[in-house]
């Protein structure tokens, strides 16, 4: 089921797509490899692989792709971007120009934008080949991957499991060596749950770090970010990179303090981890999962990272209404304008219509009320970073279950009462506005793989990198499939 990653001074085909994408792009830019040999080699691997799992959506033509490829050949110079001839395929939450863009929705399923997303631009900019999109639910709602426009993105261990979501097909991609790196988006996990559940990385940028847009809520949208995964951790500081920084029309960005892939270069120093466990029993999990999660943190105390169990008192119901408030203020409210057109309300999802018609009933005592609720917690977390470095949760609250299931209706005998319920371990680093990454944390007996989320200080997303690598460097088998 996993495999040792080779290394080959002159890779074949199939090993070029082993390699990981700092190693790519080094490779094309000493000339040890054209673009043309690196765009070749994983499309032949999305020729053999996404049929079985449909992670990869609206490919472009091969043709076009090539000759894309022979033109960055021929037109390189020593000063091309860090990015130049990966081939990289943009999640289809987020506008590609010329190339079809359906957010897994019937409404969309033959929109083609006429502008790129601020951190898609910064990707064409950098010299990366745009090959494609990666699949999503619709409109990103829950955390399994399918829509009544492409189907669903099959789990990379096992494809009757869910791919999670919302950045599924992006994290069955990495996996499946269909792309050297990619691009995803988190609101309430979707960067971190499927890299769990596909035993790659995902990272949750600090809240501002990555533009986004372009948005008609730019002083709104304060939830949702935009950042990389990888099958390694300076795989996804490559990205981040040239995905971070301020731009003018994203007023609450930022600019980033230098280089995250040079700062890996200086290990970590070490530190303390806080475990929050199942918050004294307030998270329904399944067997299993605390287990895996506590064994991946007796290897963090060989990396100098210690954990210590930590119980917070603190109202975790209150802080879930929250955000499922906050949420129904954002994303319900954007569904809306979908939702008063019939024709189009038809082509809801469920789950798409549960958040507008919530919207529609929330007052703004009830909005501020949940923002204050946000800010207490905010200050908790700035609290425990006086005494700790990070804050280690498990990734998910279940394993990935059969991909015909929308969502669990029960966890551990608990009864879920919303599509997103389930996900609840997620909401702690978005209402912070916290950096978060998944590591993988191993599988259990049936092979389902599992993660853990390191939560650092806002605006600490080298730190948070630092100790993620840190462990990876003692990991004892590869990420990816």
């Amino acid at each position: 089921m996993m495999r040792p990653r080779t290394r080959h001074a002159v890779p074949a085909a199939r090993d070029i797509c082993r390699l990981s994408a700092v190693e790519l792009a080094g490779a094309i830019r000493r000339r040890k490899l054209s673009v043309r040999e690196v765009v070749t080699a994983f499309l032949d691997r999305i020729d053999a692989v996404n049929p079985l799992v449909n992670a990869i959506v609206s490919l472009r033509d091969r043709a076009d792709i090539l000759r894309e490829a022979d033109a960055a050949d021929v037109g390189r110079t020593d000063g091309t971007g860090s990015l130049f001839g990966l081939p990289i395929a943009i999640k289809d939450l987020a506008s590609t120009t010329g190339l079809r863009t359906t957010f897994g929705s019937p409404i969309f399923a033959d929109f083609v934008p006429q502008e790129d997303d601020f951190f898609v631009e910064r990707i064409r900019n950098a010299g990366a080949i745009i090959i494609g999109k990666t699949n999503v639910p619709e409109f990103g709602l829950g955390s399994n991957t399918y829509n009544n426009v492409f189907g669903p993105t099959l789990n990379a261990f096992d494809p009757s499991l869910t791919a999670g979501g919302s950045s599924g097909g992006a994290a069955v991609a990495l996996a499946l060596d269909m792309v050297p790196v990619a691009d995803g988006s988190d609101f309430g996990g979707s960067l971190r749950n499927p890299a769990a559940w596909n035993n790659v990385y995902g990272f949750r940028p600090s809240q501002g770090l990555v533009p986004g847009g372009p948005d008609l809520e730019v002083f709104h949208a304060q939830m949702g970010v935009e950042g990389p995964m990888g099958r390694n951790v300076a795989d996804m500081a490559l990205l981040l990179d040239e995905q971070a920084g301020y731009h003018p029309h994203a007023p609450l960005s930022y600019e980033k303090q230098g280089s995250f892939l040079e700062g890996l270069a200086t290990p970590s120093g070490g530190g303390r981890i806080a475990w929050l466990g199942d918050l004294g029993g307030h998270l329904p999990i399944e067997a299993g999962i605390l287990d895996l999660c506590e064994a991946a943190l007796n290897r963090f105390a060989d990396a100098s990272l210690p954990a210590e169990p930590l119980l917070l008192d603190f109202d975790f119901e209150a802080l879930w209404q929250a955000f499922v408030t906050l949420r129904q203020a954002s994303s319900g409210c954007a569904l809306k304008i979908h939702y008063d057109d019939p024709s189009k309300r038809a082509l809801l999802k469920p789950e798409a219509i549960w958040e507008v018609e919530n919207a529609m009933r929330l007052t703004a005592p009830q909005v501020r009320a949940a923002s204050v609720v946000r800010t207490s917690w905010h200050r908790t977390l700035l609290s425990i970073f006086d005494r700790f470095d990070l804050v280690a949760l498990p990734t998910a609250q279940v394993f990935p279950f059969d991909v015909g299931t929308h969502w669990p209706r029960e966890v551990a005998g608990q009864a879920m009462d919303s599509y997103h319920r389930w996900m609840q371990v997620s909401a702690f680093a978005t209402l912070g506005g916290c950096p978060a990454v998944n590591v993988p944390v191993g599988f259990d007996d049936g092979g389902r793989p599992m993660g853990m989320q390191l939560i650092g200080r806002p605006r600490g997303d080298l730190a948070v990198l630092k100790a993620a690598a840190a462990y990876e460097a003692i990991m004892p088998w590869p990420a990816g499939a």
